[in-house]
């Protein structure tokens, strides 16, 4: 959490490649660098669930792709020279309960909108909403460039 002087130390931000969540990770480097704060850039990965006495195949691999949609998405927000104070870390785990764990250390957590409403793409993801509703510090929901009004 944050220290005296300092209201935000640490702001958390959802990475999953999508355009939203590569925005979320430039408009928290923008809060956070005035700031003096900590950028944690997590991804989340999981094996999928199967049934019992049921093996699928080709389940390996999941964790190694998803450190490098993280890191395609570090690339992408920032290009070849990640800011300093940016902390790319891949988490095992589902996104939507792992954030909200997550955001119990976390000043602020930054996330884009993945919802696909009918009311003018007004809904929000499921991730975000969870984290709306159950986030244990200030929630930034960020929309893509081209989502602006």
């Amino acid at each position: 959490m944050s220290t005296a002087g300092a209201p935000f130390a640490r702001i958390l931000v959802g990475v999953d490649g999508s355009e939203p969540s590569i925005e979320a990770l430039r408009q928290a480097q923008r809060l956070a660098t005035p700031l003096g704060a900590k950028v944690m850039a997590n991804a989340y990965w999981d094996y999928p669930q199967v049934y019992a006495g049921y093996v699928m195949m080709g389940i390996e691999g999941f964790e190694e792709r998803a450190g490098e949609i993280l890191d395609e998405a570090v690339k992408t927000a920032f290009g070849d020279e990640t800011p300093s104070n940016v902390v790319p870390t891949l988490v095992r785990g589902h996104p939507r309960e792992s954030l909200i764990e997550a955001s119990r250390d976390a000043d602020m957590v930054v996330v884009g909108r993945r919802g696909h409403g009918g009311f003018g793409g007004l809904l929000l993801g499921s991730v975000s909403s969870a984290l709306v509703a159950h986030a244990h510090c200030p929630v930034l929901v960020v929309h893509t460039p081209d989502e602006q009004n």
